[in-house]
This record gives structure tokens, C-alpha cells and sequence, in this order.
């Protein structure tokens, strides 16, 4: 089974792995620590910028949290709606072919 993890609990669970604190990230990050904290806790959602700067902090490649941070953005739109995964599926399709038409091969 896949596992589900929110861009939040990424990166609680890299600041703890590293042995940081809360507002040793946060400082980094130039952000209040309670900000950081219901990023943490999923109650807030981090910036495009905070998640590239986060990559860069935790010396790890920016596309591995940048794809959970786009995941959970999806997710955060579609969570309610009832055909989700037939637009997702609609959706890959599409973005796959505008991939294509922007490198010149549609």
C-alpha cells in the first residue's frame, strides 16, 4: 500500500529527523513558529516558495517535496467532489499532451 503523507507531516518528519527545532526552521523560513506549526499540523498550507526554500534546507532534491506539496493541493481541490478520479484521469491526459505540445512532438 501507497504511503499517504501530507506536505505538513514531510516536514515535521524531516525536522525531526534533522534534530531541528521549530523555530530554527521557521526562522529560516522567516515565518512565525506557530505559522510553521499548523503547516505542521495541516491546518495552513505552505507557499510554492516555503517548500522550494524547505528543499533547499533539508538538502534534498526540490522535486520529491514539491511533488507531495502539488499532491496535496490536488487533493485539497477535488477531496469533496464526486467524480475526482475520472477528471484526474481526464486531467493526466490532458497534461500529458500539453507536456507534449510544449517539447514539439503533438
Amino acid at each position: 500500500m501507497m504511503q499517504v503523507i501530507t506536505i505538513g507531516e514531510k516536514i515535521r518528519e524531516l525536522r525531526e529527523a534533522n534534530g531541528l527545532l521549530l523555530r530554527q526552521i521557521a526562522a529560516e523560513l522567516e515565518v512565525d513558529p506557530s505559522l510553521l506549526s499548523k503547516i505542521e499540523r495541516g491546518d495552513k498550507r505552505p507557499t510554492r516558495d516555503q517548500v522550494v526554500h524547505l528543499s533547499k534546507i533539508f538538502k534534498m532534491k526540490e522535486e520529491d517535496l514539491l511533488i507531495i506539496y502539488l499532491s496535496d493541493r490536488v487533493v485539497y481541490e477535488l477531496r469533496d467532489e464526486q467524480f475526482a478520479l475520472k477528471a484526474m484521469h481526464v486531467a493526466e491526459k490532458k497534461i500529458s499532451y500539453l507536456i507534449k505540445e510544449k517539447n514539439g512532438k503533438a
